[in-house]
C-alpha cells in the first residue's frame, strides 16, 4: 500500500522559513519522480515543483522559483521542500505527490500558513 505522510507544516511569519517532508512507503521510492502540489482556499491544485528519481533535474513554479528547494534522500525514502522567504500567498495545504506532475497519490497534507 502506497503511503506519504507529510509533514512540517505550521504558522510562520512572512519572509520565515519551512522545511516540509515527506515520508513514502509502500513502493520503491528511487523508481519514480516526485513533487509537491499545494492547494490554497477556494483555489485548485498546483504543482509547486516537482523532482526526477535521483534528484538530477528539478522543475519550480514560477511562483516559488528562487525561494522553494525540492530535494530527496532516496537512502530514507523521504521528500523535502525547503521553503523560505515565505509569502502570505504561499498559504496553502502542501501534498506531495508519487508522479512528476502532481497527479499521483498523494498524503493527508501538512497545513503552510503564512500570517503577521
Amino acid at each position: 500500500e502506497v503511503q506519504l505522510v507529510e509533514s512540517g507544516g505550521g504558522l510562520v511569519q512572512p519572509g520565515g522559513s519551512l522545511r516540509l517532508s515527506c515520508a513514502a512507503s509502500g513502493f520503491t521510492f528511487s523508481a519514480y519522480s516526485m513533487s509537491w502540489v499545494r492547494q490554497a482556499p477556494g483555489k485548485g491544485l498546483e504543482r509547486v515543483s516537482a523532482i526526477t528519481r535521483f534528484g538530477d533535474t528539478t522543475t519550480y513554479a514560477d511562483s516559488v522559483k528562487g525561494r522553494f528547494t525540492i530535494s530527496r534522500d532516496n537512502s530514507k525514502n523521504t521528500l523535502y521542500l525547503q521553503m523560505n522567504s515565505l509569502k502570505i500567498e504561499d498559504t496553502a495545504m502542501y501534498y506531495c505527490s508519487r508522479d512528476w506532475v502532481g497527479s499521483g497519490p498523494r498524503g493527508q497534507g501538512t497545513q503552510v500558513t503564512v500570517s503577521s
